[in-house]
């Protein structure tokens, strides 16, 4: 679903993917080849979000106020990002949480079920978990890279190959 909110409008690029089950509201801005599936929220009536290029938002995962995902970033299912920026290449594990004011750094990943405090940043290429998330190790992850590369596939599928049966 896709709706206006005090005269804002989504914008979305022609090669996005959004499912007709995700909500997206207002001010939100989809960049080319980004995906966003179904039951995702991202509502832009507090704040501008962006998606970026090639990005993607897996199912049931939340975005609100100003949070922006740079190109190839991911958000796993059920993920929150409220107010926080995910650099390009970075991963948010399923049910994770990012807060207010945090940066999670470019080829990082905060894992499932973690929480990223406000204000906090992770730095480039690591791996953080536990509530609050605390730095683990060191990103040297070759499949990592290709996460938003599947996801951006797996939706030219959904394009090409689904259909509607109600």
């Amino acid at each position: 679903m896709l709706r206006s909110f005090d005269g804002m409008e989504p914008r979305i690029a022609d090669s996005a993917y959004v499912d007709e089950a995700a909500v997206v509201i207002g001010d939100v801005v989809i960049e080319a080849d980004a995906s966003v599936w179904p039951n995702v929220t991202l509502r832009g009536d507090h704040g501008t979000i962006v998606v970026g290029e090639g990005a993607n938002v897996q199912d049931n995962a939340v975005l609100h106020e100003d949070a922006e995902l740079k190109p190839s970033a991911t958000v796993g299912h059920s993920a929150i990002v409220h107010d926080a920026t995910v650099e390009s290449g970075a991963l948010v594990g399923m049910n994770a949480v990012v807060l207010d004011g945090a940066s999670v750094g470019e080829g990082a990943v905060v894992a499932a079920g973690s929480v990223v405090t406000e204000g906090t940043t992770v730095p480039p290429s690591t791996l953080v978990a536990g509530a609050p998330a605390e730095p683990k190790a060191e990103v040297d992850d070759p499949h990592l890279e290709a996460t938003a590369d599947r996801y951006a596939e797996l939706a030219t599928r959904y394009e090409e190959t689904s259909d509607r049966l109600d």
